[in-house]
């Protein structure tokens, strides 16, 4: 996406909780690009000591930890991996994959790039298209890629909607040719980071790393335990008050995604507006939850489905669960503050800012 994502409560917790216990935390400042980081720590830390970076990519900062004597060259080759993904799917560059595609309408992708459409295109069937990767001519239209904000009329609501629906796209999953309907546009920034840590963790087993994390704009994606063999904890951010925690879940070796309306928003007249499209309406969301939280060993599926669960409301969300228990587990949180986790997790989740009684296990 084209706007900058408000670094929220949670993945300044997330990043302290992680790191805290496995090794020393090291300062690190924000540069505002991805080609100007920072490494925190020198080649010569020990394999107790964390190597950490942080660099702004994929419209949000991002913060990349690891531990063992491998440390660094993970570290080294996350980070040139997560810039090479940023040019290849950012919407806010003009030469890379996805921008040239939007204006041309049809080309034969990149592996990668083919893997994320293909891996879309099952979520939108899945989920009933509760997650559309061609939103974004809905996400234009309220302002949430500039931060221009409007709230659009009916009519150009219902106009714009006529753009929208990936059963118009038309994939040759044979050539890798994807083609877009009549105006449409995509923006696959809604699973392009979970994609992106997933890869992650394939770089660092590859490069050796015992254990480590990497944070990106409040996604969360760990590798194996802690180096004393504890659990990662992780912070849930409460989505009435962003200065508070949920709670906190303990978790190995998974990815950890939230999405909430209190992300991105804005008000008018008294009414606020959360970034989170439903595809159905064209309209922010309006399906009783507040926050989504995915946790899965694929991040490109957690990614995909925070969003798709938000959209799809409590009830369906966990008739879906139910379907694809096998691939991943769920906290979801309504309006009335309500917590309902999935029977995989519940034993690991300790409420924070909300009751014992107003937490709920889903059993399947």
């Amino acid at each position: 996406m084209r706007y900058k994502v408000r670094l929220i409560l949670t993945s300044a917790v997330v990043a302290s909780m992680l790191l805290t216990g496995c090794g020393t935390a090291s300062n690190t400042k924000h540069t505002g690009s991805a080609s100007e980081t920072q490494t925190t720590n020198s080649t010569t830390a020990s394999s107790t000591q964390p190597v950490s970076q942080e660099i702004f990519a994929m419209d949000t900062y991002m913060t990349v930890t690891a531990y063992g004597d491998n440390a660094q060259k993970g570290v080294t080759d996350a980070v040139a991996e997560i810039q090479r993904l940023d040019n290849l799917l950012s919407i806010g560059k003009e030469d890379s994959e996805i921008s040239k595609l939007n204006k041309s309408g049809s080309a034969a992708l990149s592996d990668d790039t083919a893997v994320m459409v293909a891996k879309a295109l099952d979520l939108y069937k899945s989920t009933g298209g509760a997650f559309d990767i061609t939103v974004l001519p809905l996400m234009e239209l309220w302002g949430f890629t500039t931060q221009e904000y409007y709230v659009p009329t009916e009519d150009e609501i219902q106009s714009t909607l006529q753009r929208v629906g990936a059963d118009k796209l038309t994939w040759d999953e044979s050539t890798k040719t994807l083609t877009l309907g009549n105006k449409q546009e995509i923006d696959l920034g809604g699973i392009a980071k979970g994609f992106t840590s997933s890869r992650i963790m394939e770089i660092f087993k590859k490069d050796g790393v015992t254990c480590g994390m990497v944070s990106l704009g409040g996604n969360v994606h760990l590798l194996g335990t802690k180096q004393d063999g504890s659990a990662w904890r992780v912070g849930i951010q409460d989505p009435n008050n962003t200065d508070d925690m949920l709670g906190v879940l303990e978790a190995n070796d998974c990815a950890v995604i939230t999405s909430g309306a209190y992300e991105r928003n804005f008000e008018k007249d008294g009414v606020t507006y959360h970034h989170i499209i439903d595809p159905a309406t064209g309209k922010p969301s309006n399906s009783g939850l507040t926050s989504v939280t995915i946790v899965s060993k694929d991040g490109t599926l957690a990614d995909g489905l925070s969003t798709s669960l938000f959209v799809m409301g409590k009830d369906k969300a966990i008739a879906y669960w139910k379907q694809h228990a096998d691939e991943f587990d769920t906290i979801l949180v309504d309006k009335d503050r309500n917590v309902y986790i999935t029977e995989g997790i519940a034993g690991n989740f300790s409420p924070d800012s909300v009751s014992a009684e107003q937490v709920h296990t889903i059993e399947k």
